[in-house]
């Protein structure tokens, strides 16, 4: 993921290069022909705009390969757990060798160094040491997993944030080692928990969909399905009561002031509901936003992605025929654009192995050459 994002942002990825034959996400997805084929799901969501080569690391002849591939390269980024690069002999020390301005990005569960470096860590277990589940889901419900693997796509953030900063500054510092912890990227993007904690003292909970900090701020049921309302300012709330025809609520000393409302929650939602399943929430959402009461659907991945919203900002991009997978391929972009413009990648998810013969090529071994490594395994 992260050298999905750097894609966007124009760089030229070269990846998939493995120690060992255990490419989990070219055969992951709900698709099974695309697995067979090497090119499932999540390996597509990943790859657009990259050039694929494969190495075997354990090998001589691979970690020479890796070495000559380092000397050209600004940025090589790994998702091993710690000290494997280096038992390898392609650690830090040995590739700033061959190139003192390579930025060197090394992602894993916990970090380089401390008591848990060496332990795996997949998105699941990172979201429960980091206190994500333990708050996610209702009181009587909790821990749960949130619903795709966030520490997964907030470590890949991370780091292509770190690397970006770091070759924005290459020319004054030189290379830099980059060391990206999952747990304490995800404990990061945790700041208000994470400080009312260590501040206050608050011990975090889980919540459900309410919005702890302001009421009524949460969802609700309407007439056909559920719908997100935070009238979190007194004017909000206001016009919410009014729209509703609900002047009763305002007059109710339960709930004058914003904690009066945190503090009659409950009873609050009760009295919200019995008004607002008189419509359905996109009725309401469009109504209420009208009012400057932000209000949405809750919708399905597929709704969502249905929203001319998404059509209008060109978040889908097609890749017609794709070579390896038999078929038109849809992925998502990133989510920014750069002087009103989407970034946008050019090329389609590769094969594995797609660019051997071109990245190899680059580094002047023959056609000969290249054939008699992947004849031993090597690439």
């Amino acid at each position: 993921f992260c050298c999905h994002q750097l894609a966007h942002l124009g760089a030229e990825l070269t990846g998939e290069v493995a120690a060992v034959r255990h490419l989990d996400l070219d055969h992951l997805g709900a698709d099974p022909d695309l697995n067979a084929r090497n090119m499932g799901v999540s390996f597509l969501a990943q790859n657009a705009g990259k050039k694929s080569v494969t190495l075997d690391l354990k090998a001589a002849a691979g970690k020479d390969l890796l070495k000559r591939l380092a000397r050209g390269a600004d940025v090589l980024v790994e998702n091993f757990r710690p000290g494997v690069m280096d038992r390898l002999g392609l650690g830090y020390p040995v590739l700033r060798a061959e190139n003192p301005r390579l930025i060197y990005c090394a992602i894993s569960g916990f970090g380089q160094d401390g008591p848990m470096r060496d332990l795996p860590a997949y998105d699941q277990i990172v979201q429960g040491v980091a206190g994500v589940m333990a708050i996610t889901g209702a009181p009587d419900t909790a821990p749960y997993r949130v619903g795709y693997p966030v520490c997964d796509t907030i470590g890949g953030l991370t780091a292509a944030m770190a690397v970006a900063a770091a070759l924005a500054g290459r020319d004054r510092a030189g290379g830099t080692l980059i060391d990206v912890s999952m747990l304490e990227a995800t404990l990061a993007t945790m700041g208000w928990v994470v400080s009312n904690w260590l501040i206050a003292g608050a011990r975090p909970r889980p919540h459900g969909n309410e919005n702890v900090t302001a009421a009524p701020s949460g969802t609700f049921d309407t007439a056909d399905g559920p719908l997100n309302i935070a009238a979190n300012k007194q004017e909000q709330w206001q016009a919410l009561c009014r729209h509703l025809g609900r002047d009763d609520l305002l007059a109710d000393p339960a709930y004058r002031t914003r904690e009066d409302r945190k503090a009659n929650r409950l009873a609050l939602k009760v009295a919200l509901e019995a008004s607002l399943r008189s419509k359905g929430a996109r009725e309401w959402a469009g109504e209420l936003n009208a009012l400057g009461v932000p209000a949405g659907p809750v919708l399905t991945l597929p709704d969502a992605l249905a929203q001319s919203q998404i059509a209008d900002r060109g978040m889908i991009a097609t890749f017609e025929d794709v070579p390896g997978a038999g078929r038109d391929i849809r992925v998502a972009r990133t989510g920014l654009k750069l002087d009103g413009r989407a970034p946008a990648v050019d090329t389609p998810p590769p094969r594995l192995g797609q660019h051997n013969v071109e990245i190899y090529g680059a580094l002047g071994l023959t056609a000969g050459e290249i054939a008699a490594l992947e004849k031993d395994g090597v690439v």
